[in-house]
């Protein structure tokens, strides 16, 4: 969103078309695991009554109250610096250096992590560590993605497993952040591309998480790592071009 305008010359199509985006990628996350919701829902209101509330033995309720835990530095690091994300984050170099940056950490995290810890292993800890991972990705070009996979494959997560719980990660805050600028909705974009962008946003957002998922089972991150770090020096490169 912020480097497409920039390497084309296009007008930012503003905060409006953002909040399409992130409904277009909340519904592609959520119709990918809708059963897991449904499994987290249930489990999170028997969590609410201390007859059936089971944290340790019901793997739904602990996994709903640690999504809890784990979206809220994101949260508090999105609210805290919003004016900032909206301005000085939004600088092409910075978004190079974070591509380049963790794409070694994601690279290193791929290389180094145990890769044996199922989501039945995660505790606290580790929900919190995942999460402030997530506050990182208030920068552009870190990918909230790509670091709260990093930080799970170095607390020792199978890929699969890391990347699982990143989706899952992302529903709170990627509604959360939807609901916030929701009254920007359309403002200063076309309907047409309003539909166009919500729409690419979850068909494409839905088979990303399919096709990485299954890539994952008998792959690594090595591909990512040299997108992130060939679509850096292609920022450099055009950055010393325009001098």
């Amino acid at each position: 969103m912020v480097l497409a305008p920039w390497l084309f010359h296009w007008d930012d199509p503003g905060l409006g078309f953002d909040v399409a985006l992130h409904w277009g990628t909340l519904l592609a996350v959520c119709t990918y695991f809708f059963r897991d919701l449904m499994d987290l829902g249930g489990g999170f209101r028997r969590s609410l009554f201390r007859s059936t509330r089971d944290w340790y033995g019901d793997l739904h309720q602990r996994m709903a109250w640690l999504l809890v835990v784990a979206t809220i530095p994101g949260a508090l690091a999105g609210l805290l610096l919003e004016s900032r994300v909206e301005s000085d984050f939004r600088n092409p170099l910075l978004v190079a250096a974070a591509l380049a940056v963790f794409g070694f950490v994601l690279l290193a995290a791929d290389r180094f992590g145990a890769k044996r810890r199922e989501l039945s292993g995660l505790g606290w800890r580790d929900a919190a560590l995942i999460g402030l991972s997530q506050a990182l990705a208030v920068v552009p070009g870190v990918s909230r993605s790509g670091s709260t996979m990093a930080a799970g494959l170095g607390l020792g997560l199978r890929r699969e497993t890391a990347a699982r719980f990143s989706f899952l990660m992302s529903i709170p805050i990627v509604l959360g952040a939807g609901l916030r600028t929701v009254g920007h909705f359309g403002v200063g974009v076309a309907p047409g591309a309003l539909t166009a962008g919500f729409l690419a946003a979850a068909v494409f957002g839905f088979l990303s998480i399919r096709f990485l998922l299954r890539l994952l089972i008998g792959h690594g991150f090595g591909i990512f790592v040299w997108y992130r770090l060939g679509l850096a020096v292609l920022v450099a490169a055009v950055l010393l071009a325009r001098g």
